[in-house]
C-alpha cells in the first residue's frame, strides 16, 4: 500500500485487529521510506444485485421496494411483517448471483404469495400479469384452484338475479 504522506510503495503492517465489531480490519502501517505511520480499514464490498428489467435497462436491487409491494398485496391478511421481511431482505442471499431479470423477481415473489396466501397471491399477480380483461383474471382464479369451504359459488347466491327472458315495456 502506498504512504500517504511521501507515495512510497514500501510499507508494512505493524498491527492488525478486527474493527466494528468484526465487520472490518485495522491495520496500522509504517512506511519504510519516511517513517510515518498510518492506519487502513479493510472492509468485504459486496457488490449490488443488479436486476435486468424488461426494457434491457438495469439498476440495483432494493429490497424496500420488494417489500412494499409486499406490503400492498398482503394488506389486511394474515401475514406478518416478519414473513415479508424475511422474503424482501433474504432474496438477495438466495439468488447468489450479480444479475437477475425482473421476470424471475415477479416469479419467486409469485411463489411465496402463493404458498402463503392465496388473496395476497392474486392481489400481486393482477398487478404483475396486468390482466387486459375481468375473463383473463377470473381464469387465473379458476387456475389457482382454491375454494375454501363455505366460500364457493355453489354456496353464496347470485350478486345480480338474471331472467331468463328479457321483459320489454308491458
Amino acid at each position: 500500500m502506498k504512504c500517504p504522506y511521501c507515495s512510497s510503495d514500501d510499507t508494512r503492517v505493524i498491527n492488525s485487529r478486527p474493527s466494528d465489531e468484526g465487520a472490518a480490519i485495522r491495520r496500522r502501517r509504517e512506511c519504510s521510506a519516511c517513517l510515518r505511520r498510518f492506519t487502513t480499514y479493510e472492509r468485504a464490498q459486496f457488490e449490488a444485485l443488479m436486476v435486468k428489467k424488461r426494457s434491457g435497462r438495469r439498476e440495483a436491487f432494493h429490497p424496500d421496494k420488494l417489500l412494499d409491494k409486499l406490503r400492498i398485496a398482503c394488506n389486511k391478511r394474515p401475514i406478518t411483517e416478519k414473513q415479508l421481511r424475511e422474503f424482501a431482505y433474504g432474496f438477495e442471499d438466495e439468488i447468489a448471483l450479480p444479475e437477475v431479470a425482473s421476470e424471475e423477481i415477479g416469479r419467486r415473489t409469485l411463489a411465496f404469495l402463493k404458498s402463503v396466501d392465496d388473496v395476497a397471491y392474486i392481489r400481486f399477480l393482477s398487478v404483475y400479469r396486468d390482466f387486459d380483461s375481468v375473463d383473463r383474471f377470473i381464469e387465473e382464479i379458476k387456475h389457482l384452484g382454491v375454494v375454501p369451504a363455505g366460500r364457493g359459488a355453489a354456496t353464496q347466491p347470485p350478486l345480480v338475479e338474471v331472467d331468463e327472458e328479457p321483459k320489454g315495456p308491458s
